[in-house]
């Protein structure tokens, strides 16, 4: 058996996401596992190092990863050339610059969305990539959500019949930091000159979680809103918050389908998860969470009738049934990295590149304008033809 050792350039992983899901719970575990295993028996082993601004936490955090290699110097860890792959997790004003450096040396790339500040931004990285004849990939974990299989496992099988309508609903309160109860988010997420925004994170993942799952995005009409003027930092300090923490959109699918989503950090908890998605269609709705589903096919749907006089005599929550757990779901981010792995060393196939981040940040752009004009808003074709950097 041989071993493809690949260096795994990590920029920017001391944030959360990057530390909890690609490092720890990805390829930490990919190592501890014995690498990704091939069909012909042979396996791809990652070896990362963790690169940022600051040494003490890079020192921590390799400790952690079993002794992972770290360096402050990221123009070094490009330069080598046991190097091959450059992931991006920084700040999204960031990314582009740092991918951009990456691509002219050489590596494959896979990073975080949105892949770009802007959808012009995008769009350079995926030609430059492309020019360069470099691997390229974004993240998209969402499809990867238990909840989210089970929910595709049903469209393939034809359960919904004709699918009418998607609602999803998604976000939980994000504390102030303004009181003895920290926030679980970041302060830049509230500025919009530090790339912050709820429709620029949020609406990245519905362009493709709506693409892949329901029918292409062709029209959007978006209202953002900033609920919260004020916030608290790392720091303790006040600041006004600058960038949209809620976002009611509803888009227009391919194949008349309409999806309606409301993604807030203002809102409190009371669904079955912190991100729902109905599906309604002629033959059945389900809904699905993080990682279960439940379904309510034609032949047990109740036949309720309005009367607001009386006590339903119905239990709508008990007429549906679970999915079962009929296949072992692994880590989203870490089957998506295994695919990516795989995609760089044997080339099979990954969809979800830089054209496909550049969608996501499509969408988002679009949602903004929708907002700043009140109107609804067609999605055009990609401007990916033109210059290569």
């Amino acid at each position: 058996m041989a071993t493809h050792t690949l260096g795994i350039i990590m920029n920017g992983v001391t944030g959360r996401m990057g530390t909890n899901q690609h490092l720890m719970r990805s390829l930490y575990a990919i190592q501890q596992q014995g690498g990704v295993r091939l069909d012909d028996g042979n396996a791809i082993l990652p070896d990362p190092v963790l690169v940022g601004r600051n040494a003490a936490k890079l020192e921590a955090l390799a400790a952690q990863a079993g002794g992972a290699r770290w360096t402050t110097d990221l123009d070094s860890a490009l330069a080598d050339s046991h190097n091959t792959i450059y992931f991006d997790a920084q700040l999204t004003r960031l990314r582009a610059p740092a991918v951009a450096k990456a691509i002219e040396a050489g590596k494959d790339i896979y990073c975080e969305k949105p892949s770009g500040a802007s959808t012009e931004e995008a769009c350079a990285l995926y030609r430059w990539a492309k020019a360069k004849g470099v691997r390229h990939g974004v993240v998209q974990d969402k499809l990867f959500l238990p909840g989210l299989i089970k929910l595709k496992l049903l469209i393939d099988s034809g359960f919904f019949g004709q699918i009418l309508s998607v609602r999803g609903e998604f976000g939980y309160w994000v504390f102030t930091g303004g009181d003895a109860i920290p926030p679980q988010r970041p302060s830049w997420n509230y500025k919009q000159e530090e790339g912050g925004g709820i429709i620029m994170d949020m609406l990245c993942h519905w362009r493709y979680v709506l693409d892949n799952l329901f029918g292409l995005v062709r029209s959007v009409s978006c209202l953002g809103a900033t609920h919260v003027p004020q916030r608290w930092d790392e720091q303790g300090r006040a600041y006004a918050c600058t960038a949209d923490d809620a976002a009611y959109a509803t888009f227009l699918l391919e194949g008349g389908i309409v999806a309606q989503f409301n993604s807030s950090w203002c809102v409190r908890v009371r669904r079955d998860d912190l991100l729902t998605l109905q599906v309604d269609g002629t033959h059945g709705s389900a809904v699905a969470g993080l990682r279960g589903c439940v379904l309510q096919p034609y032949a047990a749907t109740p036949r309720p009738v309005w009367n607001p006089d009386l006590d339903s005599p119905i239990d709508f929550r008990a007429d549906w049934m679970a999915v079962p757990t009929n296949q072992v779901i692994d880590n989203g981010f870490k089957a998506q990295w295994e695919l990516f792995l795989k995609h760089v060393v044997t080339g099979a196939p990954f969809p979800y590149d830089l054209r496909e981040g550049a969608k996501g940040v499509q969408l988002a752009e679009l949602g903004l304008r929708s907002w700043q004009e009140r109107a609804w808003v067609d999605v055009p074709e990609l401007p990916i033809h033109g210059a290569s950097s």
